[in-house]
């Protein structure tokens, strides 16, 4: 089974392969070549040194048209709501970690990796998080939190979205008010991040927000001051998640010109949950390039398989239909890749 890596990957002929090579008695493929041959997206992304993934809820696990599709075609999981704070800690100090084992069980018997997502979010919060009003309680409250689910599945998870969506979408590039930002302040975001890098040192650890395609905007430029400045301070930060939810135009023009920047000040740029209304063809063929186009775009998660399975369902955002077959979206999707 293909894997996936972050980053290109070669593969060196030793010097007896190469001699035989040149003798016409071995053939082998490139990765790139690969890919042009790769028959599901999964396999087509590894022979492109990427990761081609999707969000899974545990309840559909036991579908079996759902886990076959999943199981075929994808090498990266990101569990839909079942690492999230409402249902990991729904009262002080004690975790329910069931529903996400399900899912990471599922991906280590199926050769797949994993996305953590997410440890601080304003919303699906519990009321218990949100009433909190104490500084010092709070700052204890959400270390501990980061603390315990990282440590729980230290050596598990490819990516962590740390902290999500904690941009305003008001045009000041500021953060969003939140119980976060309103009780600990800005440096909440940075607190996370240290922390969740304690727990598990070698996990990645990504900021994750949606609207921040578009290189113009302030809340992109919001994110991208964060990032720069945790750069250039040591905070350790190691990748950027795109929600990237478009609608039926696709990316923006200059969704390419974002990645580069961000790519730039030295993370990797992810696409963490894709899905297009109406699936053009074109469009996500487009989305597609323009992370193929930068070398640290590490990989790509669509927001569901089948349009039935979708949050924006009314649309039919995804790559499959809602009987589980690929839609002309999917082929363009592998001939980009």
């Amino acid at each position: 089974m293909f894997r996936p890596f972050n980053g290109w990957t070669r593969q060196l002929l030793g010097p007896a392969a190469i001699m035989l090579a040149m003798a016409g008695t071995v053939t082998f493929t490139s990765a790139t070549a690969g890919a042009v041959n790769a028959t599901t997206l999964g396999a087509a992304a590894a022979g492109v040194g990427r990761y081609f993934g999707t969000a899974v809820p545990a309840g559909k696990l036991g579908d079996a048209q759902y886990a076959g599709i999943l199981d075929r075609e994808f090498t990266m999981i990101t569990p839909e709501n079942e690492m999230k704070w409402d249902t990991t800690e729904p009262s002080r100090n004690h975790f329910n970690f069931g529903p996400a084992d399900q899912i990471v069980s599922h991906a280590n018997a199926h050769n797949q990796r994993m996305r953590g997502h997410t440890l601080v979010w304003h919303s699906q919060l519990p009321g218990w998080v949100s009433g909190i009003n104490d500084a010092n309680t709070l700052r204890s409250v959400m270390d501990n939190h980061i603390t315990t689910e990282v440590t729980h599945y230290r050596g598990k998870i490819y990516a962590w979205d740390v902290v999500n969506e904690a941009f305003a979408d008001d045009g000041s590039g500021q953060l969003r008010s939140s119980v976060f930002r309103n009780v600990l302040g800005t440096g909440f975001v940075e607190e996370a991040f240290r922390t969740a890098h304690a727990a598990d040192p070698a996990a990645k650890l990504c900021y994750n927000d949606y609207s921040i395609e578009d290189w113009n905007s302030a809340k992109t430029q919001g994110v991208y001051k964060l990032v720069r400045d945790f750069k250039s301070r040591g905070v350790p930060i190691d990748c950027v998640g795109f929600q990237s939810h478009f609608g039926n135009g696709g990316p923006p023009s200059n969704f390419r010109t974002t990645l580069s920047n961000f790519a730039a000040l030295g993370v990797d740029v992810q696409l963490t949950e894709l899905d297009i209304a109406s699936a053009p063809p074109t469009a996500y063929a487009n989305t597609v390039k323009d992370c193929m186009s930068v070398s640290r775009c590490a990989g790509i998660t669509v927001w569901g398989i089948r349009d039935s399975d979708s949050w924006r369902s009314g649309e039919s955002p995804l790559l499959f239909d809602r009987n589980g077959n690929k839609k002309p979206a999917y082929n363009a999707v592998l001939t980009a890749l």
